[in-house]
């Protein structure tokens, strides 16, 4: 991998990884248009979930204060029951979370339960996940498509009231089911927390908080699982231009979450929702007109 690609790939991840847009199609359009790796699918694969540690750093950065808080609260909060000093009761708090919670400690909950489906799911499926029948350009165009349509509605449907403070266990279950379909390549991950937030009658800017913050755990531990396969199957050459890409990932993915939860606060998910359609539309036409092959390999 050249500085260059490095740096491309770095842009389009830290562009598109918090952008409801889907990361992963626009970077194996990437990895195909720099011909990267001359097309080794293990290589590509593990340079794309390297790269995306990049963006968990953009998370930790920008959140750093709310995760601080969280980590603090979650820690004081369960010491406290152990010991003692603080009782257990589950009244007071319209059954959004136990009394003897802070909302920061009960946060961190949020983020433990909606982490399990993708966890769960992740695990049992991992040999599909990661073969060839998830990188077929059918199913990225359709689930670009699928997922747009559903946003649309979740715009139209969701009460969008709830403010992070009134989430409950209810709220990240969804949301964590909704992370699941980022499993699958043109889903998005920001996209479909988002839409499942939305559905939950959570406001768009808190919708997208919590996306951001339940990014944490999944995006953590794909990256570090690959970091170490990509240690034993990326050339030694490599490896400065794919610290360099990380760093490009964190510096744009730092802005690009700051874009869009300004965005949020005054626009609706219409824009990106009327783009997935376009891109979608257009790659399906290309495949059907023989343009575009349906597999390609990542």
């Amino acid at each position: 991998m050249t500085y260059l690609q490095a740096v491309i790939l770095g842009i389009v991840q830290g562009l598109t990884e918090f952008i409801p847009i889907s990361s992963t199609a626009h970077l194996v359009f990437a990895s195909r248009w720099i011909d990267l790796y001359n097309g080794n699918p293990e290589q590509i694969t593990a340079t794309m979930a390297v790269i995306q540690l990049g963006t968990i750093a953009a998370v930790l950065v920008y959140f750093a204060g709310d995760i601080l808080g969280i980590a603090n609260a979650f820690i004081r909060d369960h010491w406290g029951v152990l010991t003692r000093k603080r009782p257990v009761r589950h009244s007071g708090t319209g059954g959004v979370r136990p009394i003897w919670l802070s909302e920061e400690a009960w946060l961190g909950w949020l983020i433990i339960i909606g982490s399990i489906p993708i966890g769960i799911v992740g695990f049992w499926f991992k040999e599909y996940i990661e073969g060839p029948d998830t990188k077929n350009l059918w199913t990225i165009s359709f689930m670009l498509i699928g997922i747009a349509i559903l946003l649309g509605i979740a715009e139209l449907v969701g009460s969008q009231r709830k403010e992070l403070k009134r989430l409950g266990a209810f709220d990240a279950l969804v949301v964590g089911f909704a992370q699941v379909l980022a499993l699958m390549p043109g889903a998005s991950r920001s996209g479909s927390t988002i839409m499942g937030g939305l559905f939950a009658g959570q406001t768009r800017e808190t919708a997208a908080r919590f996306s951001f913050l339940l990014s944490v755990p999944a995006i953590t531990a794909a990256g570090l699982l690959q970091l170490r396969e990509a240690w034993n199957i990326l050339p030694e050459n490599s490896f400065m231009p794919l610290f360099v890409a990380t760093i490009v990932s964190a510096v744009v993915g730092y802005l690009s979450i700051w874009f869009l939860l300004a965005f949020l606060r005054k626009n609706s998910t219409l824009i990106f929702i009327v783009y997935r359609l376009i891109l979608g539309t257009v790659i399906i036409v290309l495949l059907w007109q023989g343009v575009l092959s349906p597999q390609i390999h990542i």
